[in-house]
């Protein structure tokens, strides 16, 4: 196939190794833009820099662009005009940037002859009339506008009457974060014992950290294993204007003040992931500019993404983010308040956690990848057709499948990513994870996935009982719970039948003493399957036969296959009627798994009734999931009734893993490629295709958020969703393999 030369989008901004946090932010978006959308445009730079301030730059930098020169303005635009693979233009506007020549930035934005999307890092209210006419004339000659905060775009509306129709909000990104345990990141960094008040960022004085120093004695008077660590070395265009004079400063204040054990100056800039540790062992995070015009910041972002507590000044950004019991405000250069708000929280160690919580919840939306989505959004909106989006699939990251492991079996939940060993087990989740790294050694024979697969197994067969059925619940303790008798274990059941089904499936790869485990268990377990009426119980026991009669066919497999299917097709005719061809008088959950059963019992039986049911119920589903470009699962909430009308929200990765499963089965048997494009398009609910433009696997810890909500993701990692997700995604990787399901099929269409 032929390839083609991607579109290119410009970034002009200051970039590292410049340092300043225009730069970072610059290259942490077009990192997660490159990551997530590598395969639809290409981000390229044209790096800022003055006669004072010069650089070597990374490769991605294609153009270096002088900003004390005039004559670099047009020598710019030539370059995005002589360039036809340049189809957009990302503009990072800080003021400072174009102090020297002003009027000439007007100019390039208007000569570019492509479309030109201005950033604004800085929205001051109450312009002059010189800089309102300047904002307003390069809103006009822009495509689009993007801010960072509600009150920005407001502003602009208001003070700079630009039309609301033309700004878009996009929030500072952030960094997702392995939730490592506190002490012992403290222990590592040699802070073992010691309460943790930190700030960071490149200094200057406006970050009025001497607010903190003069609150510490009070604060020490209660709390004396307080340290407070201030991260970061003086912003380089201070040294330039006046060294290291702010610094000293603050060094003077803390002899003075008798602080010299209770403050620690990290005088560096430090690389990312040390920067995300110590932020990670803070307890609470101080914020104090002195500036009311800030209108974002990155490291107060990253402070909260890393579940500190915060206290901070009302800048605009912390005024949104910090609502509803989210951190603590303060005036501007209140030591007093500094100093209540932080004694308040050493207090109060469940309002500390609560504050902790609330704003991991409020960030999440603001992860890199979200930012990247929102971006890519607007560039396809914006690029005159030019830019069409499609993601790139995720590698496989098995990190958090062995973290929820113990030796006894899979955890069933998590506290964000932190396995919750109280909320116990269960075999609903461990059958699952059996079938995922069964599926995983399948493709990759990775020695490691045996292990797992025994921990599973072996757990299977602690629940099994002497009539062949299996408890589902067990706690921590490893003993059988009481909702093991309150609650029906068909499905769970059933689910365990596919499970060792698809084990034995596997037994020409898998170690014989493990396949004949398996086939033990399943034997026992099938012996009273024919009691058995809840029709997703009877599915997943069809899909387990069908995969047990693939390598060991027998009579007798042909003959429960036939029963238990003849009993789905009495409850299709039973409900069936014009416009609802389903086994149900409604739509729940696991909805795929019905019709991909019916399809396995026609594969074991060559029954054409059960394919055509199979084919009828399977349509009318993806006729109420799907649109042409996005999967909307059923509510959760309230379910989809026959004659009626069903919540939106609460869609759960269970679900769109069970419409993966069933796809991958349709396609084999009927070999429509519309079940490879809606198999794509369901995979990307995952990456951010769904109604909070949000994604729901977390690409940093392997894990895969609980659900999406109307308004939030759900930011916990159990079992459910991580298996959910892994299904999935070894689905797609099989048909990646067999069946070629690569840019022929995934760009015929966009996601979105």
């Amino acid at each position: 196939m032929q390839t083609q030369t991607l579109p290119e989008i410009l970034v002009i901004s200051s970039y590292p190794p410049r340092e300043c946090g225009i730069a970072t932010y610059s290259q942490d978006l077009v990192k997660a833009l490159n990551i997530q959308f590598g395969s639809a445009f290409k981000m390229v730079i044209c790096a800022l820099e003055t006669d004072d301030e010069r650089h070597a730059y990374p490769n991605e930098v294609k153009h270096v662009f002088n900003t004390s020169s005039a004559k670099s303005y047009k020598e710019l635009a030539d370059f995005v005009n002589n360039h036809s693979e340049i189809r957009m233009v990302l503009l990072q506007h800080e003021f400072g940037f174009f102090v020297h020549h002003a009027p000439s930035l007007l100019g390039l934005i208007k000569s570019v002859n492509v479309p030109v999307v201005v950033t604004f890092h800085t929205v001051l209210p109450a312009p002059s009339a010189e800089l309102l006419l300047s904002i307003q004339q390069i809103a006009s000659a822009s495509q689009s506008v993007i801010v960072m905060t509600r009150s920005a775009a407001l502003i602009l509306q208001k003070e700079y009457a630009l039309d609301m129709h033309k700004i878009t909000v996009i929030p500072h990104g952030t960094h997702l974060v392995k939730h490592a345990e506190t002490e012992l990141l403290k222990t590592k960094y040699g802070f073992t014992g010691r309460t943790i008040l930190s700030t960071f960022g490149l200094i200057s004085s406006g970050k009025s950290i001497e607010t903190t120093l003069r609150a510490l004695p009070a604060i020490i008077t209660q709390y004396p294993d307080v340290l407070f660590l201030i991260i970061g070395k003086t912003h380089p265009s201070v040294v330039r204007h006046e060294g290291e004079l702010y610094r000293q400063s603050l060094e003077a204040m803390v002899l003075e003040l008798n602080l010299e054990k209770y403050v620690c100056f990290v005088n560096y800039y430090l690389p990312l992931q040390t920067l995300l540790d110590y932020l990670q062992l803070t307890d609470i995070y101080l914020f104090t500019s002195k500036d009311p015009y800030q209108a974002v910041s990155g490291t107060f972002s990253y402070a909260i993404s890393c579940g500190c507590a915060i206290v901070s000044t009302p800048i605009p950004h912390a005024t949104e983010v910090l609502r509803n019991d989210a951190g603590i405000l303060i005036d501007f250069e209140s030591s007093e308040q500094l100093q209540q708000a932080v004694i308040r929280l050493l207090d109060d160690e469940e309002l500390m956690g609560k504050i902790r919580l609330n704003g991991l919840h409020r960030i999440v939306a603001t992860a890199w990848e979200n930012t990247a989505i929102a971006h890519a959004l607007l560039f396809e909106n914006n690029a005159n057709g030019y830019i069409k989006l499609t993601y790139a699939i995720p590698r496989i990251n098995l990190e958090h499948m062995h973290q929820l492991t113990s030796d006894f079996g899979m955890i069933q939940f998590a506290n964000i990513n932190r396995p919750d060993l109280k909320s116990g087990y269960t075999i609903d989740d461990n059958a699952r994870a059996m079938i995922a790294m069964c599926m995983h050694y399948e493709h990759t024979g990775d020695s490691q996935d045996i292990k797992l697969i025994n921990t599973y197994l072996t757990f299977i067969g602690y629940c099994i009982q002497a009539n062949g059925r299996f408890l589902n619940y067990v706690d921590e303790e490893q003993s059988f719970t009481p909702q093991n008798k309150e609650n029906n274990l068909d499905d769970a059941n059933g689910r365990t039948i596919w499970a060792l089904g698809y084990l034995i499936s596997q037994k020409d790869i898998l170690p014989p003493d493990m396949v004949g485990k398996a086939i033990q268990l399943l034997d026992k377990a099938l012996e009273d399957v024919l009691s058995v009426y809840s029709p997703r119980a009877i599915a997943f026991t069809l899909k387990g036969i069908f995969y047990y009669h693939q390598v060991l066919p027998s009579e007798k497999n042909i003959i429960l296959a036939s029963t238990l299917a003849y009993r789905l097709e009495r409850m299709f005719a039973h409900e069936s009627e014009l416009g609802w061809d389903w086994f149900e008088s409604y739509l729940t959950y696991a909805n795929g798994i019905l019709p991909e059963a019916m399809l396995c019992a026609y594969q074991i039986t060559d029954e054409e009734i059960f394919k055509e049911i199979a084919k009828k119920a399977f349509d009318f589903l993806l006729l109420n999931t799907f649109s042409s470009t996005t999967i909307k699962l059923i509510s959760n909430q309230s379910w989809k009734y026959k004659g009626g009308i069903t919540a939106v929200f609460g869609e759960q990765p269970i679900d769109v893993a069970y419409t993966i499963l069933a796809l991958g089965r349709f396609y084999e048997v009927f070999d429509e490629d519309t079940y490879l494009q809606k198999m794509t398009i369901a995979f990307t609910w995952f990456l951010g295709n769904n109604h909070l433009h949000q994604i729901i696997y977390n690409p940093c810890t392997g894990g895969c958020y609980d659900g999406l909500e109307e308004n939030h993701v759900n930011l916990n990692q159990g079992a459910e969703s991580t298996i959910s997700y892994l299904l999935s995604r070894l689905t797609i990787e099989k048909f990646n393999a067999q069946y070629e399901l690569n840019e022929e099929v995934l760009n015929e269409q966009s996601y979105w």
